[in-house]
This record gives C-alpha cells, sequence and structure tokens, in this order.
C-alpha cells in the first residue's frame, strides 16, 4: 500500500530525514514513534504530500507521490498534530465545506457527515467550533480527515494532549478503522498505545530508523525477559535469592535468572509452602525506547 525508499530530507546543513526505507501493507497499523526532533512530523509531512522530499521515493497504492500527487490527495486524510479548525463555523457546515471541496454530493455528504458524527460521538448541538472543548475539536479534526473515506490515513499525534478518556476513545476509535480495511500510518509519544495499537512500530532518531517490526521482534531484539515467584511459606531461614519483597504477606521473587525460578519453586516445595503466582515479565516499548535512548527510566518509590 505504502512503499518508501531511501527517503531524505534536508534544510540547508540540516538533515531532518536521513534514507528512511519500510514498507505498509493494505489494511496495517503502522506507528512511528522517536524523540522530539526525531523527524517523524516531517515523514509523515513528505507521506502525505505537504513538503517534498529532498530525495528517495513515495508511492502509495503504486502511484509515485511526485507524479501523482492529486490522486494520492484524492484518497489519503491527513491529520497534523496542531490542527487549526475555522472556529466561527458549526460543526456540520464545516464537514459540508471539505465535502464540496473533494466534489461529493449533497446527499451523500450529509449521510458521510451524520455517520461521522454517530461514530465520533460527536453531540455538538448546533455550536460552533470555537465554542467546543478541545477533545470534540480534535474529534472533528478527525471527521475532517475522514470525510472523502479514504484509503489511507497519516495522522501526527492523533490523541496528544487530550484527557484520558478522550484519548482512549480515539484510540479505540483508531482501530475501528482498521476493520473497514483502511491503512493507518500514525505517530504518537504515548507508547502504551502506540504498543497496544499497532501491527509494526518503527524507532527514529535522528532522522534514521533505530529499528522496524512488530512487538514480539523489537521485544527479542532489545528486550529481556524477567520472573516472578509469589509464595507462601511459616519460615524464610535459609532461603537465598537475588530479590526477595513482601506482597500482601507473601514473598516475592523477582529474577532474570529462570534457574533462580527452578531453585523457589523447589525450596518452597520443600518447606511445605504454596506457590502463588508464577509470571514472565517482558519489558514494555516504552522501557525498550527509553533504553535505546539513553534514558534511564524512573520507577516509583
Amino acid at each position: 500500500m505504502i512503499e518508501i525508499a531511501g527517503l531524505r530530507k534536508e534544510y540547508g546543513d540540516f538533515t531532518a530525514v536521513d534514507n528512511l526505507s519500510f514498507s505498509v501493507g493494505r489494511g496495517e497499523i503502522f506507528g512511528i514513534v522517536g524523540p522530539n526532533g526525531a523527524g517523524k512530523t516531517t515523514t509523515l509531512k513528505m507521506i502525505s504530500g505537504l513538503i517534498r522530499q529532498t530525495s528517495g521515493t513515495i508511492r502509495i497504492k503504486e502511484f509515485d507521490l511526485e507524479e501523482n500527487p492529486v490522486r494520492i490527495k484524492s484518497f489519503l486524510g491527513f491529520l497534523p498534530e496542531e490542527s487549526p479548525l475555522y472556529e466561527g463555523m458549526e460543526v456540520e457546515d464545516y464537514l459540508m465545506f471539505f465535502s464540496e471541496l473533494y466534489g461529493i454530493d449533497k446527499n451523500s455528504s450529509r449521510e458521510r457527515i451524520n455517520a461521522l458524527l454517530f461514530d465520533l460521538a460527536l453531540n455538538t448541538n448546533g455550536k460552533k467550533i470555537g465554542d467546543l472543548s478541545k477533545g470534540m475539536r480534535r474529534k472533528v479534526a478527525i471527521a475532517r480527515s475522514l470525510i472523502n473515506d479514504p484509503d489511507v490515513l497519516v495522522y501526527d499525534e492523533p490523541a496528544s494532549g487530550l484527557d484520558p478518556m478522550t484519548s482512549n476513545y480515539i484510540t479505540n476509535y483508531i482501530s475501528s478503522l482498521k476493520n473497514t480495511g483502511k491503512t493507518i500510518i500514525f505517530s504518537a509519544h504515548n507508547l502504551y498505545q502506540v504498543q497496544t495499537l499497532c501491527d509494526r512500530i518503527l524507532i527514529m532518531k535522528d532522522g534514521k530508523i533505530i529499528t522496524l517490526g512488530t512487538m514480539d521482534d523489537i521485544q527479542k531484539e532489545f528486550g529481556r525477559t524477567s520472573y516472578c515467584v509469589e509464595f507462601r511459606v511459616d519460615d524464610l531461614s535459609g532461603f537465598t535469592a537475588a530479590k526477595i519483597e513482601m506482597k500482601n504477606e507473601h514473598y516475592l521473587v523477582t529474577t532474570d535468572d529462570i534457574n533462580v525460578v527452578n531453585h523457589t519453586t523447589k525450596w518452597v516445595a520443600s518447606r511445605g509452602g504454596d506457590i502463588i503466582e508464577m509470571r514472565t515479565i517482558e519489558l514494555s516499548l516504552e522501557e525498550i525506547f527509553l533504553e535505546l535512548m539513553g534514558i534511564e527510566a524512573k520507577t516509583g518509590g
């Protein structure tokens, strides 16, 4: 669906995006993450045709973006991180205006607008856009990006700065769009949302790809596995483990060594104790990301 090859963007002596190559399959949700200045927004703007690349190619649905920009924009929806709206207009009029820009007839436009308002829970009651909350305005921007029923969606921080409930709603809504066959590429700083939402994830730094793959791929390449054993025993004397703590009147051992797990379970059994729970813990995307960026993760005290 989307093919990126050797993509590069220079601003004078500064290289914002440096030789990116990747593909996004039809119906895939593809996430791009990275620190500020990594080149995420620049990449999305180039894919959307808002800015031209210095070199490299962008092909969407087999069309070359430089050769067919108008054709591609007809089936692509873009949502920038900061999305100015016409605040003096009512929502329905605003969406009708953009529908007319795409040449959609009024009857079809009304049906499309009503469906979007319902799906996004946009109960505007005739309010002007400027009178809506930030979350509601973000939903209006999403509705605008979908007004032409595009096959490809390019979203830059779709849930940025929103309250948790609205952010979660928008995340779930984006997930539901995949079920309609849409291909979605987006960036986000909320790495938990990226981990749960995306089929594949690209991590960028300084305009370059650090890694690209499914969450399982990334965990296998950069993650590590730890184990927790929670148990109950009357007398702990004689037990040695790398890390042990109390939890709800039980003991909890956390270790990266499977041999410690085996030793613990055998020792507990030999003392007539009970194993309450055993579980495997994989690093989250956020933990892996922080390590890749050279940032020490903060833990609660």
